[in-house]
């Protein structure tokens, strides 16, 4: 319970002291924007990496070569873990912005970090804000700006990591829209940092793979239309295989 005290004091520590920071750059943005999205990017990284270390998260880093700089993708990743966002984004060399769920807008001065972030919030039922959120993350991906999205669409709380739920396909749209590369993620054990055993967080090992990135143009016809089963099932081997090694 040690642990999980001083998690949650790092975090609202950090919050409060975010706010100049974000101030700052904010002003910064307004005469270059990348090197401000880069630069809270780092601060973040450092603040994430902080907190991992207080959680006692071990992690394995699988296929870390294969994080692009300076080139946009989409990441796909299962999803079990509030965890899973903060390990992955830890690892960018690049701006990302991540599709999160609509409720974490309303969360004073983290809505604030996560927009400086690019994160886009999506609301699940309401069909035209999501295709607005595909949208934004299509012209992110123009721009240079990678976006991470988990295609189950929600949360997996089945407590295996290797029960992947099914993939949306509209998930896969900003690859077919933008022809970029898609990168599968694959967590294994992220949840038994925290969800397991809520409120406490816990000692514990965590795999993390970044998949070979596969090129949209590189897919066959039949692939492209069943793009959501083509990487659930590269996903899954992934998970499959990364289990022995807990």
């Amino acid at each position: 319970m040690v642990r999980t005290v001083i998690a949650v004091l790092f975090v609202v520590v950090y919050c409060i002291i975010s706010v100049p920071i974000l101030l700052v750059e904010t002003v910064i943005r307004k005469f270059n924007k990348k090197a401000a999205e880069l630069s809270m990017l780092r601060i973040v990284q450092v603040a994430f990496r902080i907190l991992l270390f207080i959680c006692g998260t071990k992690i394995t880093v699988l296929g870390e070569e294969n994080l692009p700089r300076g080139e946009a993708v989409l990441f796909v990743g299962n999803h079990t873990s509030f965890f899973d966002t903060i390990i992955s984004y830890s690892h960018m060399k690049d701006r990302c912005g991540y599709i999160a769920k609509d409720s974490l807008a309303h969360i004073p001065l983290l809505s604030w970090n996560m927009r400086f972030l690019l994160c886009l919030f999506l609301k699940r039922d309401d069909l035209k804000q999501g295709l607005e959120i595909i949208h934004k993350a299509i012209d992110y991906v123009k721009e240079g700006i990678s976006v991470f999205i988990y295609p189950e669409g929600t949360r997996n709380k089945t407590g295996d990591s290797r029960n992947l739920g099914p993939f949306h396909r509209g998930s896969f749209k900003i690859a077919q829209r933008t022809e970029c590369s898609i990168i599968p993620v694959a967590f294994t054990n992220a949840d038994d940092v925290f969800e397991r055993h809520f409120p406490k967080v816990k000692k514990t090992h965590v795999i993390v793979e970044y998949g070979t990135p596969v090129p949209y143009t590189s897919l066959s016809r039949d692939e492209q239309r069943h793009i959501e089963v083509y990487f659930h099932d590269i996903m899954q081997e992934m998970l499959n295989k990364n289990q022995e090694l807990i």
